[in-house]
């Protein structure tokens, strides 16, 4: 049986006891939880990995929501990322403010859990299910089609496994981003296979096979791990 990958959700809320809340409930649901208290903690995970969402408060320290908000929406490699907006402000311009800088959706504090993690789980089925732009990714002459399960090298077809989809995807979604093998296995597999990251070199290459020409948009870096674009 194949292994859900859990979505990774980023929380930004400097308010320790808020921010404990709202991964508590998340990670309870199913998703992959990493919590900031300001925006430079953010941008540091954003050069690491893409997340399928982001809920972004907007009283921060240093710089406010709407400001990193602006800053992610500007950045190719992080405009399409799904964001909720959480504020204390209930004024109609608060909110409008927000969604015309790019927001997805906002939620008001007072919020009930429950209400929390159905409006995370709404704004990610409208998305996509993740933070690239919905249905195909593409580098190159390589495109993977999300809703199709489908893969085509320079227009041709081309016939993955699950795996191999997925992992295609992962790297795909992670554009200009260097994925370590352990992190690939974790994401992909849906578990830290310690000591077995052959598993995930094996995958590339039969991969890169299969993709033929397009194999060539897979870079290995030493030591390290892959990545797909500079």
């Amino acid at each position: 049986m194949a292994t859900e990958v859990k979505a990774l959700i980023y929380i930004v809320e400097d308010d320790r006891n808020i921010r404990e809340i709202e991964g508590y409930a998340l990670r309870n649901s199913g998703f992959e939880v990493e919590v900031f208290e300001t925006g430079e903690e953010l941008y540091r995970a954003l050069e690491k990995e893409i997340p399928e969402l982001i809920l972004l408060d907007v009283m921060l320290p240093n710089e406010d929501g709407l400001s990193i908000l602006s800053n992610v929406r500007k950045d190719s490699k992080t405009e399409n990322i799904p964001i909720m907006m959480v504020t204390a402000k209930t004024t109609e311009m608060d909110k409008v403010k927000g969604l015309d800088l790019g927001a997805d959706d906002y939620i008001t504090k007072p919020f009930g859990i429950m209400e929390l993690v159905s409006r995370v789980k709404a704004l990610l089925r409208r998305a996509g299910g993740n933070g690239q732009n919905v249905g195909a990714l593409s580098f190159h002459d390589v495109s993977l089609h999300v809703e199709k399960h489908s893969v085509t090298v320079d227009g041709e077809s081309c016939e993955l496994t699950y795996k191999e989809f997925e992992l295609l995807r992962y790297l795909l979604e992670n554009q200009g981003i260097v994925l370590s093998r352990d992190r690939i296995m974790e994401r992909v597999w849906g578990f830290d296979y310690e000591g077995e990251s052959r598993t995930v070199d094996m995958h590339i290459k039969t991969l890169r096979h299969k993709l033929g020409a397009g194999g060539d948009i897979i870079k290995t870096v030493r030591n390290v791990g892959y990545k797909i674009g500079d």
